[in-house]
């Protein structure tokens, strides 16, 4: 049977400013470990620490800007562009546009606090 998903889990997210994290499908609101489905809207100036996650994400920008920074450089990614990022790759996100960003991002599994490896702040 077809499972109805009426609402989404809202998350605490990590960073300098808060962020709503409106998770769809995951580990949180669907018990789901294969993927990871969420909105976030981030403001102005957020910014979280940089990551190695074992997961793969796929990110698609509604509104604004997001700034995705890796040891190859930094890509600004405006409303209508996607970027994937693959697990085991070193990424930090922002939004530094005036702004913000709202983007849908998917993680593959799943993504999990114990699986994202967040640098030491």
């Amino acid at each position: 049977m077809p499972i109805h998903i009426s609402a989404p889990a809202v998350i605490e997210a990590a960073g300098n400013k808060p962020k709503v994290i409106q998770e769809f499908v995951g580990r949180v609101n669907s018990k789901t470990d294969e993927v990871s489905i969420a909105r976030m809207v981030s403001p102005s100036g957020w910014v979280e620490p940089g990551q190695t996650p074992q997961f793969d994400e796929y990110t698609v920008v509604l509104h604004g800007e997001l700034t995705v920074e890796s040891k190859e450089g930094v890509q600004v990614v405006s409303a209508g562009q996607a970027i994937i990022v693959k697990k085991g790759e070193w990424v930090r996100y922002s939004s530094p546009h005036p702004d913000g960003a709202e983007y849908i991002a998917a993680c593959l599994p799943a993504f999990s606090p114990e699986t994202v490896h967040r640098d030491p702040e």
